[in-house]
């Protein structure tokens, strides 16, 4: 059935779509004509900025809009709320507080605004991706965040599958081993998939959670921030707003240092010391900016040797490499990859919409659409999962917190399996199931997921009784869980999902109302002019006493000169603006009066901002 025609009013018809809900940016996909395909926002973009913005009018905005509010408004914005899934800490923004699947779910209700423009109102289902390494709990929060958006969530699935999914269905009658190096704007991962007679079956993933562009941005702050503090002694990341510049700047750096060997990087105005403005204006060369952050590319270096050693290969054996992910844009990532393996990687992947465009390939091959492609893909659990036992220690003791694993990582999934216990202690009648993820061989090391009492166990003597744990671990990383006792059949089961109430119905409902209740404070406009003209009206009168004539005119010197550099840079049509503010200044300074100065102080700190973002 063709998912773009809006006439079908089939009762059975749920149009399915792919979702990258990046950390930096995100994407929506479906499939068209048996080719997957992005679907744009009515500006044509394919992919948007995972931002979110509640402006000075109580809006919610999301995408483009937003990330421009990230310097001038950023206690009402947030950004990369991604590397925040899985937590159950709130997050302020404006006077609201928002868990993350919350702001997440915020991302996806965007999306959903240009799905539901294309193929028609109605229900929908999205296969969301994530990262192969997320956790029990970070995978639950993304389909929550989902199911909040108003999706239905009948699947996830990681990215590096997803980004080899879109490759694979065009090389469905190929035999090869492909590699996935996934470096993200807040996530690593690495994934090797054995493509073989139309069936992608994935070896191996690891990576981790907390490894990307983002770190690269910061450790460029940093080294910004220590500029200021030596030059000037003062630490510009004390400043929110200072903070908010530096870090955008060094985003902008970072991708102009993947197509140049040096960047300049110039501010008249960063944040202010004894009442005088302090800019900077620096060089730095790509090899600087290697330098910083080499250690960290490395170690996605040190995931690519343990992937390759899960899957019993070596370098030789992988025939084509792809890069995903918008930082594997960096020089540095390309030469490592190219002389570890001696081959180039594949140039005919977009790095950026790899991760959508597979999505939609796995919903298509859900719902049929992609039927005759024969094209059947299979993952495997990122992670051991087991439980906690008695464990033998020193001087043939035991004690309690081993861990028992039940799934190794790796495993294909869907897997089910069992494994026997005892009871440990005479009399026994209830045993505590404790359910943990991860590789130590002690439980305290590991990700807790959750723990249940299987009571009305005969009383016995210690070893006597024997109690069955069946694990079964389905398509979306779900975990369910079961114990039963041998002797009586008694048994229960827990679903990991709903374990301990972490994500009860309850909750639910009220993280939707909560949405509800944001959503319908705003009118649906954009950000009009005249709140950047509020905005940096506040700015300029916050927390600060009337300043003297000399300050106001040093204060519009400072800008005239930052209008002036500022101008270099432009284009023809973006000129005029700067000569605009430059003309401003020199009247109001020529008339030396106070509240001139101010005005246009305020009016050309107003159009820099909106030139220089």
């Amino acid at each position: 059935m063709n998912q773009h025609d809006k006439n079908d009013k089939s009762a059975s018809f749920r149009p399915i779509v792919g979702i990258d809900l990046g950390t930096t940016n995100s994407a929506v996909a479906y499939i068209h004509r048996g080719k997957p395909e992005i679907i744009p926002s009515p500006a044509g973009e394919k992919i948007i900025p995972s931002v979110v913005l509640v402006d000075l009018n109580g809006n919610v905005v999301v995408g483009k809009d937003a990330r421009d509010a990230l310097v001038a408004m950023p206690d009402r914005t947030i950004a990369a709320v991604k590397r925040k899934m899985g937590s159950h800490e709130e997050i302020a923004i404006a006077d609201k507080k928002l868990l993350p699947q919350e702001v997440s779910a915020l991302i996806l209700k965007e999306l959903k605004k240009y799905v539901d423009a294309l193929l028609g109102e109605g229900e929908k289902e999205a296969v969301i991706t994530v990262p192969a390494y997320f956790t029990d709990a970070q995978r639950r929060a993304t389909k929550q965040a989902g199911e909040l958006a108003g999706f239905v969530v009948e699947r996830i699935i990681n990215e590096p599958t997803a980004a080899a999914l879109a490759f694979g269905l065009n090389h469905l009658k190929d035999d090869r081993h492909i590699l996935v190096y996934d470096l993200g704007g807040g996530t690593f991962d690495v994934s090797i998939v054995e493509m073989m007679g139309g069936i992608m079956e994935v070896k191996a993933s690891t990576g981790n959670n907390y490894l990307g562009g983002e770190d690269f941005d910061w450790r460029l702050v940093d080294w910004l921030a220590e500029h200021m503090i030596e030059r000037d002694g003062v630490d510009p990341r004390q400043d929110i707003r200072a903070k908010a510049l530096l870090k955008k700047e060094a985003e902008r750096v970072k991708m102009q240092l993947s197509k140049e060997t040096k960047a300049t990087l110039s501010l008249p105005v960063v944040t202010v010391k004894d009442d005088h403005p302090i800019g900077l204006s620096v060089e730095i060369t790509r090899q600087q900016f290697i330098d910083l952050i080499d250690d960290l590319l490395q170690e996605t270096m040190g995931h690519v040797e343990n992937v390759l050693r899960d899957a019993g290969l070596k370098a030789e054996d992988i025939d084509d490499i792809l890069l995903v992910g918008g930082s594997t844009r960096i020089p540095r990532v390309y030469e490592l990859i190219r002389d570890f393996f001696g081959k180039n990687p594949r140039n005919d992947v977009n790095p950026d919409e790899a991760v959508a465009l597979g999505a939609a390939v796995q919903a298509g091959i859900k719902s049929g659409a992609l039927a005759k492609s024969g094209l059947i893909v299979t993952d495997v659990a990122p992670f051991s999962m087991g439980i906690a036992v008695l464990k033998e220690w020193k001087f043939m003791a035991f004690r309690p917190g081993g861990f028992c694993v039940i799934i190794p990582r790796n495993t294909t999934i869907p897997v089910t399996r069992t494994e026997k216990f005892t009871t440990t202690h005479d009399g026994q009648t209830a045993v505590s199931i404790e359910i943990y993820q991860g590789e130590h061989e002690w439980v305290k090391h590991n990700c807790r997921l959750g723990e249940f009492l299987l009571e009305g166990i005969p009383a016995n003597r210690a070893g006597a009784e024997v109690i069955e744990v069946t694990f079964r671990y389905n398509l979306n990383g779900i975990l369910e869980v079961t114990a039963k006792c041998v002797s009586t059949g008694k048994a229960m089961t827990v679903t990991v999902q709903d374990a301990l109430n972490r994500d009860s119905k309850e909750a639910f409902e009220e993280s939707k109302a909560k949405l509800e209740a944001l959503l319908e404070e705003q009118d649906g406009e954009e950000v009009e002019e005249e709140i950047w003209d509020e905005l940096w009206n506040a700015i300029g009168d916050e927390d600060e006493e009337e300043k003297t004539l000399d300050e106001l005119m040093e204060e519009a010197l400072a800008l005239k000169a930052r209008a002036e550099q500022l101008k270099g840079t432009l284009g023809q049509k973006q000129k005029p603006r700067a000569e605009k503010v430059i003309a401003l200044l020199d009247e109001a300074l020529r008339e030396a009066d106070k509240e001139k100065l101010q005005q246009a102080i305020d009016k050309g700190t107003d159009i820099l901002i909106d030139l220089e973002l």
